[in-house]
């Protein structure tokens, strides 16, 4: 009996070997139906390549805006030209032309200026050309007359380079002679006069010891069709008549030595010694 039941165990034991023996075999058998080729493998990589390209996240597009942003500041404030108002619509797209129409508006130390114009951009298969058309400057010149025609003659030509180039050199000389009127007179107010102001064209020195005894300086900015800048002082002196006739040479000469003054000394140095020249000394 117990014969029997250890041949039972046997038999079972046997078949359990050969079903083993069969999964083996079926594994085997698989693993050598999913070998790939060298060829396969490389495919296979390319395509998992670029699906992943395709899942990247997009570059940072705040960082690089701040990075604009902290780029036109620094352009901003090293020219002088700050803009308040700027706005961008698209006239026309046709193929590769594409026109544009920009507004802005903005200043210029104390000058303020809006302008309209097109943009015609031409795409070709190796560059993008640019044009501007349809210039159009809106300023309050004021008594700045070269600057008025200076700004007609930039919206013939639609040049914005030179536009901006002269606006801030010709606004920067202005800050610089406001600047300078305001020093000496907070400095020698008993003396110096500014009868239009600090904003004015001319520095008036009064002799606090000879009555009428006058000294003009006149300090005018220009500003050519082409946009060259150029500031010119000059001095006009206002003596009374009785000590003219002692001192006409002088009077008359005194224009010229200003001028030289201006090239030895510069300018802020020229006219303090012709303040200290007809004032107190303290």
């Amino acid at each position: 009996m117990e014969s029997d039941i250890y041949q039972v165990y046997e038999d079972e034991i046997h078949s359990l070997e050969e079903e083993i023996e069969m999964l083996i075999q079926k594994f085997e058998n698989k693993q050598e139906s999913t070998f790939y080729s060298d060829e396969e493998i490389q495919i296979s990589i390319k395509s998992l390549e670029g699906e992943s390209k395709r899942h990247e996240s997009p570059p940072d597009l705040k960082a690089e805006l701040d990075c604009l942003e902290s780029d036109l500041s620094f352009l901003m404030k090293f020219t002088g030209v700050w803009f308040t108002n700027y706005s961008k619509e698209t006239v026309e797209k046709t193929g590769n032309k594409t026109i544009q129409k920009h507004r802005l508006s903005g200043t210029c130390y104390s000058l303020t200026f809006q302008m309209e114009f097109q943009l015609l951009e031409i795409q070709s298969n190796e560059s993008i050309s640019a044009v501007v058309t349809d210039l159009s400057i809106i300023m309050e010149c004021g008594e700045y007359s070269d600057l008025s025609k200076f700004v007609s003659s930039a919206e013939e030509r639609g040049n914005l380079l030179i536009f901006f180039r002269s606006l801030s050199s010709f606004a920067e000389w202005c800050e610089h002679r406001k600047c300078t009127f305001k020093h000496f007179k907070a400095k020698y107010p008993d003396i110096v006069r500014l009868p239009e102001g600090p904003s004015g064209d001319y520095l008036v020195i009064r002799s606090p010891e000879l009555s009428g005894f006058e000294l003009m300086i006149v300090w005018k900015i220009y500003v050519d069709a082409e946009g060259r800048v150029t500031p010119v002082l000059d001095l006009l002196p206002r003596i009374p008549v009785q000590a003219l006739q002692h001192n006409k040479a002088a009077v008359e000469n005194g224009p010229q030595c200003f001028r030289n003054m201006l090239l030895l000394l510069g300018i802020e140095a020229s006219i303090e010694s012709l303040i200290r020249s007809v004032g107190m000394e303290k």
